[in-house]
């Protein structure tokens, strides 16, 4: 039988170049090809070839949760099935984005517990597939049925890698046999989903399990079964750490030294201390108290075997890429003692001199995230009105968004409401982005106002396209009616952009309608069957 891709060949070469392969007397060659041609698309839309008869696959595994509510279930299909909003000009027109919809109907669905309508399935499983983002939540709610069709179609294999264990079952906690065999003979996937699940309910045991092989695995297997024990991080765990500053992989001493770091009672957070504290003093010869910074001046063995990179990226000098390092390993808590007795905030707004301020202070920022220390993210941040570029911390707007994720949601997004009102929209976007969904009404408001003020100033629309599409998808839907008032379209101002006043109002009445048809989704939802 003739394959599709020669006579996809032959036709783009030209039958005098390549005749076709079969072909009867008195038939020009041309004609010849376009008859395989139909008989070869007969075949490939009669499905599978003749092949013997093969085993029967197993039933899927029930899935026990609710069905979904009628109308959610037809919202459903009309999410997997709609395409963006499409305008004239490049314009996304007045109608929602349904595709962008979907990821915050899937989390809705799944923390009410309900099973997708089986005969969804596969149109879920290509949505997942083009999107990596909504894989979680797209697996999470079709439940077993996509393990099971994800067996027998290739298309959807992604299904299996992101299941723990490639979607095999784990033995149970308590059979210690059965735990020991799979870790001895299972897949690598097998023994990772493994590894994640004992860590997260026997910490101790999971890492005695580890150390038990830990000689004879390979340095890349090491790596990733290193990076399981970030759950349930304990001093208990340190023994092992330290063991692991002697591997031979240096991603592994690296990750077991940022482990180790983000213990602040451990010896090598002490070590780290020494050598920082070494590095930097309280300077009370001038005017006032200044931080003066003296830069370790080279990375010895016993730095390098604490986890610290001799070799700095390109562009960043040595002993700079060294003292960063020091820094950020240091426990947040040895700084108080070091310089003075001084609060977080107190250190924070000393200045540094010989310009060492901009590279302490993202150590100390790197350090916050690490530990987790919402005193010393608070001090960095500073207050949201101070300038873009510095406020106490001097940090940039990348390094102020990871701290405030160490922060509780509100506060975090009083803060950005807080920059926002000071500083508009233009710098937000990365800070909005780690704010919780459904945005605190402070937060909408400070949005809403701004995309108003930046209208009215005749600001260039599409540069707030993304602020615009984030309000869609995170503004609280009972804003909706507080928005009616900005759906007309305003009288341009003469310095305006040509066609800005007709672009707002389409953008509004799009963010209107969006968040009234969540407001209608969730409410679909909550009617159980």
């Amino acid at each position: 039988m003739t394959a599709w891709e020669d006579l996809v060949t032959t036709a783009l070469l030209g039958t005098d170049r390549r005749p076709p392969v079969t072909g009867g007397a008195g038939r020009e060659a041309p004609e010849a090809l376009l008859d395989e041609a139909a008989v070869a698309t007969v075949r490939r839309r009669a499905g599978l070839c003749p092949a013997p008869a093969a085993r029967r696959p197993e039933p899927a595994a029930e899935d026990p949760r609710p069905a979904l509510p009628a109308a959610a279930a037809r919202r459903l299909a009309m999410l997997l099935s709609g395409r963006p909003g499409t305008g004239t000009g490049g314009r996304r027109g007045t109608s929602p984005d349904l595709m962008e919809l979907l990821p915050q109907w899937l989390a809705a669905a799944n923390a009410r517990g309900f099973a997708a309508p089986p005969q969804m399935l596969p149109a879920l499983l290509d949505a997942a597939r083009g999107r990596t983002d909504l894989r979680p939540a797209a697996l999470a709610f079709a439940g077993p049925r996509a393990l099971w069709l994800a067996r027998l179609n290739q298309d959807w294999r992604f299904a299996l890698r992101a299941a723990p264990g490639g979607g095999t079952t784990l033995p149970d906690p308590e059979d210690v046999e059965a735990i020991r065999q799979l870790w001895q003979e299972g897949l690598f996937a097998e023994r990772v989903a493994l590894l994640t699940a004992l860590r997260a309910r026997t910490p101790d045991a999971a890492r005695e399990l580890l150390a038990g092989t830990w000689a004879t695995e390979r340095a890349e297997d090491r790596l990733m079964f290193l990076d399981s024990l970030r759950t349930g991080l304990a001093g208990g765990d340190e023994p092992f750490l330290e063991q692991a500053l002697s591997d031979r992989s240096r991603n592994v001493r690296t990750t077991a030294a940022e482990l180790l770091s983000a213990l602040p009672g451990s010896a090598l957070a002490g070590r780290m201390a020494v050598r920082a504290g070494a590095c930097v003093a309280v300077d009370h010869t001038g005017d006032g108290p200044v931080i003066a910074v003296e830069a370790p001046p080279e990375c010895d063995a016993g730095m390098e075997r604490d986890g610290v990179v001799a070799k700095p990226p390109a562009g960043r000098g040595e002993r700079s890429w060294w003292l960063g390092q020091l820094v950020e390993a240091t426990p947040l808590t040895a700084w108080s003692a070091r310089l003075g007795g001084r609060t977080s905030g107190e250190i924070v707004a000393l200045p540094v001199a010989d310009g060492w301020q901009g590279e302490l202070h993202a150590a100390w920022s790197r350090a916050a995230v690490r530990q987790r220390d919402a005193d010393w993210a608070r001090a960095l941040l500073g207050a949201p009105a101070a300038p873009e570029a510095g406020g106490p911390g001097a940090v940039s707007l990348a390094e102020r968004a990871k701290l405030l994720a160490t922060l509780e949601g509100g506060e975090r997004a009083g803060w950005v409401a807080g920059f926002i009102a000071a500083h508009g929209l233009s710098e937000a976007f990365q800070l909005l982005g780690v704010c919780p969904v459904p945005w605190s009404a402070p937060l909408g408001r400070a949005v809403v106002d701004a995309l108003d003020i930046a209208r009215d100033a005749g600001s260039y629309p599409w540069s707030f396209s993304g602020v615009m599409g984030l309000a869609e998808r995170c503004l609280d839907p009972a804003e909706a009616s507080r928005l009616d008032g900005l759906l007309a379209v305003p009288d341009e101002r003469e310095d305006a952009s040509p066609g800005a006043g007709g672009y707002w109002a389409e953008a509004f009445q799009r963010l209107v309608t969006t968040l009234r048809l969540r407001a209608t989704m969730l409410a679909e939802l909550e009617h159980a069957p």
